[in-house]
């Protein structure tokens, strides 16, 4: 059953991949498709990334607090290095602050 399954997803993944390039076989020309298609995967992963922040911490606190660090930072356009990391430290002392203030 699962063969059934998994030919099924690879038939599916093939059809997505293979039926822009059959049906659209010139360039595109027109500027409103062409940033939509530029913008596309950001917002893919920005959809997929999103619900995983908010539930990778053991409080929505915390991932909310690393959420905002992070954007604060990326704002100020440091690296990614320090994005990171500035939104981990966030994240890790706002669940010893929870720790310490409602211990489990």
């Amino acid at each position: 059953m699962n063969l059934i399954y998994i030919a099924i997803m690879a038939a599916v993944t093939y059809c997505i991949r293979m039926l822009p390039m059959v049906l659209i076989r010139r360039k595109i020309e027109n500027n409103f498709i062409k940033s939509f298609l530029f913008y596309v995967p950001y917002a893919v992963l920005g959809a997929m990334t999103f619900p995983a922040i908010l539930s990778s911490t053991s409080s929505i606190y915390s991932a909310v607090a690393g959420t905002i660090t992070a954007i604060f930072t990326a704002l100020k356009e440091k690296s990614l290095l320090i994005v990171a990391l500035s939104a981990c430290f966030a994240v890790y002392i706002t669940e010893w602050l929870i720790y310490i203030i409602a211990p489990a």
